[in-house]
């Protein structure tokens, strides 16, 4: 494709990319868009309207929206069957759009703009203090604090139900081998496939059900966890 298109072709004629991402957030989309950028490819997931992943050549998350956002042009394409386990970005979407505008006047004006800087906003999504403490761990793409009946604990976003369902099936499941086996309850979980990772703690009033990264490795990411938990007591 010619470097120099001006503006973005796809399924809605005459939109940005921006305008298409702020329309399928009011749209409540769930599903995926794929843009391609000369020989550069991005693609940014859905649920529910909030962007929660994207990737684009080795970035991912927000750093790779504010490189799609910077291209002047390219094509657009639709795929409402396509969507992700993994979870990371945790600002709303209106806060990612008006931190990429803000990261390009800063480049058009010449000031140098620090990739590992997150929006100045706050996250999109409330949740337990500890849930977030967790997420600043690297390969932790979501964490929710749950009750014994696995009803999320000061989160309501679709991510937190999905996991917390997860974490409570893991949780009963985990007992019912306990019991078979003669262990009593099972105090921690570790489920490893090739699409994700999951750990579930349980304590005496809260499981705890976190989401990892399936290339990484888990006893290190559960030492982090652990060093998380002294912090906070």
């Amino acid at each position: 494709m010619s470097q120099n298109v001006s503006g973005f072709k796809g399924a809605v004629v005459g939109l940005s990319l921006t305008d298409v991402i702020q329309l399928k957030g009011h749209n409540k989309y769930t599903g995926a868009i794929s843009v391609e950028y000369g020989e550069s490819q991005g693609v940014i997931y859905f649920v529910d309207g909030e962007i929660i992943h994207a990737e684009q050549g080795a970035e991912s998350g927000e750093q790779a929206i504010y490189e799609i956002i910077k291209w002047p042009g390219g094509t657009f394409n639709m795929h409402p069957e396509m969507t992700s386990n993994v979870c990371t970005i945790h600002y709303r979407t209106d806060f990612l759009l008006l931190e990429a505008l803000r990261r390009m006047d800063e480049e058009n004006a010449g000031a140098s703009v620090n990739k590992s800087d997150g929006p100045a906003v706050a996250p999109r999504r409330t949740m337990s203090k500890i849930a977030a403490r967790l997420q600043e761990i690297n390969n932790i793409t979501y964490a929710v604090l749950l009750d014994k009946q696995g009803t999320p604990v000061q989160d309501t976003s679709i991510e937190a139900i999905a996991l917390a369902s997860k974490g409570i099936f893991l949780a009963k499941t985990g007992n019912q081998l306990g019991d078979l086996m003669g262990l009593g309850e099972i105090k921690a979980v570790a489920v490893h496939t090739m699409n994700y990772n999951l750990l579930m703690y349980d304590s005496k009033q809260h499981y705890l059900s976190i989401a990892v990264k399936p290339d990484c490795n888990l006893d290190s990411v559960e030492n982090e966890i652990k060093a998380a938990f002294a912090q906070g007591k």
